[in-house]
């Protein structure tokens, strides 16, 4: 009796145990998803330095089968080139990008506006259609004679609606100031990650393991590195194939 009743005490101390865990395997999982949530824009920088770092290392490793300079030397080799390549695209293609961007813009708007002539040509009510096309509009007939003694009204825009308009305009110069500044700075913060993160790769990755319990520090080393040879593969490919891709459009 005492055996049994030893068992069922047992039984209800693992049914305890497993409802805890769960409970907390929930709650965990659910700030988890909060963070990720909440948090999304660091974490996509996060992930885009560890990428970059990730490319400059495999491109380093690459470099060092060619060449016996010390990591620090490759590293500054390839930058350099990753620099003047990026500093040859913006400069040879930036401008013609630009034109045929315009062109392309100029294109799509009158191709609109022959799609708005052609439907009214056949009898289709294109009045909710507004593609800013006002100079194409018929100019108002004038009057043959004018009514002697009437006022003529100008339909001047009052104080406070010339000072909302103000207030929006400066309110969209503001955001797109911000926008851009974030931008750029975004940029930098995965530059500078990605230089930290390739310049000593074997203290993030050591870091990296020894979050791990210790009984499965082994393995993970072993997973981590595997994650960073093939994930390098894959981006020096992507690179082949599009400098493959842009030689043969050029």
């Amino acid at each position: 009796m005492t055996e049994f009743t030893g068992v069922k005490v047992q039984n209800r101390r693992d049914l305890a145990s497993a409802i805890a865990v769960g409970g907390i395997g929930i709650v965990l999982f659910a700030v988890a998803v909060a963070f990720t949530w909440y948090y999304a824009a660091a974490l996509f920088l996060f992930f885009a330095a560890v990428w970059h770092g990730v490319m400059l290392n495999a491109l380093t490793d690459l470099l060092g089968k060619i060449v016996t300079f010390p990591h620090w030397l490759r590293l500054t080799i390839i930058c350099l080139l990753l620099a003047g390549l990026f500093s040859g695209v913006v400069f040879l293609g930036g401008a013609t990008i630009a034109r045929q961007a315009t062109a392309l813009s100029n294109t799509i708007k009158s191709q609109l506006v022959n799609v708005k002539a052609f439907l009214e040509k056949n009898g289709v009510d294109t009045s909710y259609l507004d593609l800013g096309n006002t100079a194409s509009a018929p100019a108002a007939t004038p009057a043959t004679s004018e009514t002697p003694g009437a006022t003529v009204q100008h339909n001047l825009p009052s104080a406070s609606t010339i000072a909302s308009s103000g207030g929006a305009i400066v309110s969209q110069t503001f955001k797109l100031i911000l926008g851009t500044v974030g931008a750029v700075g975004n940029f930098f913060i995965v530059l500078f990650l990605g230089l930290c993160f390739a310049a000593q790769p074997n203290i993030y990755r050591k870091g990296l393991v020894w979050m791990a319990p210790v009984k499965y520090r082994g393995s993970t080393a072993v997973v981590v590195e595997r994650i960073s040879v093939t994930l390098g593969r894959w981006l020096i490919a992507q690179i082949i194939t599009m400098t493959a891709v842009f030689v043969v459009t050029w």
